[in-house]
């Protein structure tokens, strides 16, 4: 089963994609803040993350800068889901290694079609 770490600030936005990544068969573990992620990345590695941008502690862009810095940080598939949805943030994130971006707000059909872009499922 692949693992994907689900990293927003937002305890509801966390359980939404927590239900909609289980029902497409991943396991999930979960991070408030990029600080938090990058410690979990360094923990166990996973397959996918799912990035929020506005966190406080650490953003998504300074985690996912220092992400693909850590011993197999170039491996995870990332998949930014933010509200900043104008073209230099969208420019930025691909810039710094996300593989992918979802604007919120998001639903099944958004999140399961961007991972079958990115090959995840």
């Amino acid at each position: 089963m692949k693992q994907c770490l689900v990293v927003d600030d937002s305890s509801v936005i966390r359980k939404v994609a927590r239900r909609i990544l289980e029902d497409l068969h991943f396991e999930i573990t979960e991070a408030e803040d990029g600080q938090q992620a990058l410690d979990a990345c360094r923990n166990q590695m996973p397959d996918a993350i799912l990035l929020d941008w506005n966190m406080p502690v650490m953003d998504g862009l300074e985690f996912l800068t220092s992400l693909r810095r850590e011993p197999g940080g170039d491996k995870p598939i990332v998949v930014f889901c933010t509200t900043e949805n104008d073209v230099a943030h969208i420019a930025r994130a691909i810039r710094a290694g996300a593989n992918e971006y979802i604007m919120k707000p998001f639903d099944r059909e958004i999140v399961e079609a961007k991972f079958q872009e990115v090959g995840l499922i």
